[in-house]
């Protein structure tokens, strides 16, 4: 091939990479390798997240977003995916969880005692109870920090696997399953530590207190909304919501306890 066709072809080569990274179109880069351990008590693997710094809030997402700050958290281990019904049934048989409020989901009459949605995510869970099942595991819920900086890594993405557009092969959102799917369902929609289900299927308790206003003085380091509130922050959005609830930096505030409503949890080193 003459030179100079091979100086347009690295031209254009170089153009459609820049337009690909504009649009949000070119992969992120992802965790150099995926650290993970299994917690014996319950049988979840967990995912490794090192200390550092990262870049919370969204400069174009809701007023609660906002101002976007640098956080540094300490290094810890979160689950890879949300609790399971199974997982939660352990915890009952031992005599340090009740049975949740209600048995059904969304569209299925039978769930939690269901054999065969054991690998789903267990709902109808209390905040408080959410905090009980972390304890009786040996960890607790996370911070809103520490979920989003799972969620999102340090680049700043707007989802966990990038900036492109949420699709079914990603995520269960919008309805599309019109219920739960059993975690770790979505593997292309993965966050750059490993952790799995962090956008749709079910909202996820944090143990961050709602303060719309938080974000103006938030302190940089392992930071948490530890003052009393009406409910307790949720992220991630659920089978139910639309694109711009399952962003990574998008903060709920929910009513109730409800059948979209689940958590995991996260453990020191």
């Amino acid at each position: 091939m003459k030179t100079g066709a091979i100086k347009s072809l690295l031209m254009a080569g170089g153009l459609l990479a820049i337009l690909a990274l504009a649009c949000g179109c070119m992969p992120k880069p992802q965790a150099a390798s995926l650290e993970t351990k299994t917690r014996e008590s319950d049988g979840m693997v967990m995912v490794y997240v090192p200390e550092g710094e990262f870049k919370m809030g969204s400069k174009k997402g809701e007023p609660n977003e906002k101002p976007v700050h640098n956080v540094y958290l300490d290094a810890y281990w979160i689950d890879q995916t949300e609790v399971t019904n199974g997982m939660w049934a352990k915890c009952v048989a031992a005599g340090e969880c009740p049975e949740p409020r209600w048995s059904e989901s969304n569209t299925r009459s039978s769930y939690y005692d269901n054999a065969t949605y054991e690998d789903y995510p267990v709902v109808y869970v209390y905040s408080t109870q959410a905090i009980g099942y972390c304890n009786w595991a040996g960890g607790r819920l996370p911070t809103e920090a520490e979920w989003e900086k799972a969620a999102r890594g340090t680049d700043e993405r707007k989802y966990p696997w990038g900036n492109e557009a949420p699709d079914t092969n990603r995520l269960n959102f919008k309805e599309n399953e019109g219920d739960t799917t059993a975690v770790g369902s979505y593997p292309t929609g993965a966050s750059p530590y490993g952790a799995l289900d962090m956008a749709g299927n079910v909202w996820e308790w944090t143990a961050d207190w709602y303060d719309g206003d938080y974000y103006s003085s938030s302190p940089y380091e392992n930071p948490q909304c530890s003052s009393d509130g009406d409910s307790r922050v949720l992220r991630g959005g659920s089978f139910l919501y639309p694109e711009d609830y399952v962003r990574s930096s998008y903060r709920g505030s929910p009513y109730a306890v409800d059948n979209f409503f689940g958590f995991r949890c996260v453990f020191a080193p």
